[in-house]
């Protein structure tokens, strides 16, 4: 019996080491996958990690990052392992003629679906628990905080890990036995030959892929409001993934069958043996094809997006954050904002600064009457107006509207604009305002816009916002605030709110300015605790929430390199096995052409005619795809305070050109693997 479970594993190692041209690229991947599951569920639970401020926010954007790994883990093995199977029936079936049961067969799988489970496991966790720490340490000096270089091991998430993919490897195993027990002999030995039968692709298919396409690009250009942009954003995704696959499959036939037409083109022996290859399996070679573009734009997405929003943290948290130290002062009537009040308080500000060694610098100081209403041409209608369509339309008119004094805008921006009563000036964020006219819900106030005005100090409120901000700035701001603070909504409420927006740069280290932060909230408490019947205040600090923002920013980025990493090792293992697969398929159609006087150069210039042909296409599809994304992605990062487009673009541009680079060294391993195979050459 022990004899037998021998002949068993030298059978199964043995078939490992003579398909080592297929085993040891899955290997690699197997492994790969392993240790950034282990990296990205080390990361999110660490102590060290959690004990640092902003961590928190990092390890929560970290644990979205686990599932998609081990979800992507268990579809990529699956679609890799088909070609391991295809590869090796041949094989089977040679063992199954020779006397070999299905039963004998099952335990070959069984042994090197272990030795493949216990190799990748090994060496998954080994790099994972060595590379973990170099995470550690950039996420640590990204939070910048202390750093500790103890190696430290997490038995846990090291469980977690082999439970998973111990899952994944007996799920792979039971397909390929199933694959094996429904096949028979003959079948099992002509397995490696049986080519795709030529799709019946036709202009139907290629009609709905470019429609669908179409109408994703015009989505992604058209969208103006960040709402609707994150709205749209995953039906435009399944679109363009559709469509790329309905036009890599239909389209690719359709384009290889006009060039078989174009006889100049056609019979030359560098293209005639690599188009007619290509149209007998131009199915697989489609999908292939469309997987890989999808995995690439996935990856230059990502990373676009993730390095842009973590290099523009600081733009983001001065949106968020317009100076360093902002004061919300809320008031619950009209009659509130009194300026004696509001100059004890700036009287108090100053002072706890000059205490704390402070100068304060670029004040920020007005008032605004603020309100909720979705804006329906010039009209702005409340939400009881508008409860039918809430879930429709509404949602992308919905607004934020800031009415300012004219006095307040003329000082902050040093303009001196005038104005007559019933005229305003109008700021609009996010979206374009093109309107005469706006009217008010309930006494159907109205200003003629006089002017649209180019730019506003930010406030922090717009920026953390995912609806559009309107500002109104008018001559007549305090009736306006009497009067029509009588408006009522259903509830009885004032459909107005009341606040005055005050803050100031300082000079000082983030420590002493959270230390003014403290003081002066305390304070402000204790002095004017009689009067929150009144009003009540929010006190919000750059600093003090600096550690948050690369918490989160910082995780997205680390998130978004593992996760491209992992694409990537799709994306190249789905190349490499497309050029074997198909360097085995074609070897003997190059056999026999040499036999009647093809050359290995012949046969060289043929392969690169074949390889450059489709191999490019996927690459520049997904520039193309980036290139029409642009304008969405643009709108979904101003949801998070990021409004730097020159960042964006440039960031975006260099992720392509780096990644073409990469992409071209691919194509050279790759072809040159396909080469040797299609020649004879003989393995080293």
């Amino acid at each position: 019996m022990n004899k037998k479970k021998g002949l068993y594993f030298r059978l199964a190692w043995t078939g490992i080491c003579k398909n080592k041209r297929l085993y040891v690229p899955y290997l690699l991947t197997c492994m790969g996958m392993v240790m950034m599951f282990y990296i990205e569920t080390a990361l999110s639970s660490s102590t060290m990690l959690r004990s640092i401020s902003g961590g928190d926010t990092m390890q929560q954007m970290l644990t979205l990052g686990c599932g998609v790994i081990g979800v992507f883990s268990l579809v990529f093995l699956f679609y890799t392992n088909s070609f391991l199977i295809r590869r090796r029936k041949k094989e089977f079936g040679l063992y199954n003629i020779l006397g070999m049961g299905k039963r004998n067969l099952a335990r070959i799988l069984l042994w090197e679906s272990l030795i493949t489970a216990g190799i990748s496991l090994l060496g998954g966790l080994a790099g994972g628990i060595l590379f973990y720490k170099f995470g550690e340490l950039g996420m640590v000096n990204i939070l910048k905080g202390k750093i500790t270089f103890s190696l430290t091991l997490q038995p846990k998430t090291v469980l977690q890990t082999i439970c998973l993919f111990a899952v994944i490897f007996v799920l792979i195993l039971l397909n390929t036995m199933r694959q094996v027990h429904l096949s028979n002999p003959i079948e099992l030995l002509h397995g490696e030959n049986t080519g795709e039968k030529p799709p019946r692709a036709n202009w139907f298919l290629a009609v709905i892929g470019a429609l669908l396409l179409g109408g994703a690009y015009y989505l992604a250009v058209t969208i103006e409001d960040p709402v609707a942009a994150m709205m749209w954003f995953f039906v435009a995704v399944v679109m363009v993934i559709l469509a790329t696959y309905l036009l890599f499959i239909a389209g690719s036939v359709t384009i290889c069958r006009m060039l078989q037409k174009r006889k100049k083109y056609y019979y030359k022996t560098n293209h005639f043996v690599s188009i007619s290859s290509m149209v007998y399996r131009m199915k697989r070679n489609g999908a292939g094809l469309a997987s890989i573009c999808i995995l690439c734009t996935m990856v230059l997405v990502m990373l676009s997006t993730t390095v842009c929003l973590f290099i523009g943290t600081e733009d983001s948290l001065r949106s968020r954050y317009p100076r360093n130290l902002n004061l919300d002062l809320y008031f619950t009537g009209a009659d509130g904002m009194a300026q004696d009040r509001l100059e004890e308080i700036r009287q108090t500000a100053a002072g706890q600064a000059e205490d704390c060694r402070l100068t304060q610098e670029n004040v920020l100081d007005y008032r605004a009457a603020t309100m909720t209403g979705y804006l329906a041409g010039g009209r702005i209608e409340t939400e009881d107006s508008r409860q039918e369509d809430l879930l429709s339309e509404g949602l992308s008119q919905m607004r934020q509207i800031f009415i300012v004094p004219l006095e307040d805008y003329n000082r902050l921006m040093n303009q001196s604009e005038t104005l007559e009563t019933g005229e305003a000036l109008v700021y609009s964020t996010k979206t374009e305002f093109t309107e005469d006219t706006i009217i008010f819900p309930g006494e159907d106030r109205s200003f003629q816009v006089k002017k649209i005005v180019p730019d506003f100090v930010d406030n922090g409120t717009d920026a953390m916002q995912v609806i559009p901000s309107l500002f109104l700035f008018i001559p007549d701001f305090d009736e306006f605030i009497v009067s029509y603070g009588k408006v009522k909504d259903s509830a009885g409420e004032s459909l107005l709110a009341y606040h005055w927006l005050y803050g100031f740069d300082l000079d000082g280290t983030d420590e002493q300015q959270i230390q003014l932060q403290n003081q002066l909230e305390e304070k402000l408490n204790r002095d004017f605790y009689e009067e929150k019947s009144i009003f009540w205040i929010r006190i919000e600090g750059a600093a003090k929430e600096r550690a948050g923002f690369y918490g989160l920013y910082g995780g997205l980025f680390f998130l978004g390199i593992l996760l491209g990493i992992v694409f990537i090792f799709a994306a190249v293992l789905i190349i490499y096995y497309k050029q074997i697969s198909e360097g085995y398929e074609d070897q003997s159609r190059f056999e026999i052409m040499q036999k009647v006087g093809m050359t290995k150069q012949n046969i060289r210039k043929s392969v690169n005619s074949q390889v450059l042909t489709v191999f490019f296409l996927p690459l520049i599809t997904a520039g193309v795809h980036l290139m029409f994304a642009f304008p969405m992605l643009h709108k979904l990062l101003e949801l998070f305070a990021m409004m730097n487009s020159r960042l964006l673009i440039l960031v975006t541009v260099l992720c392509f050109l780096i990644f073409t680079l990469f992409y071209v060294l691919v194509y050279r391993i790759t072809s040159g693997a396909y080469y040797s195979i299609v020649s004879g050459a003989r393995e080293e």
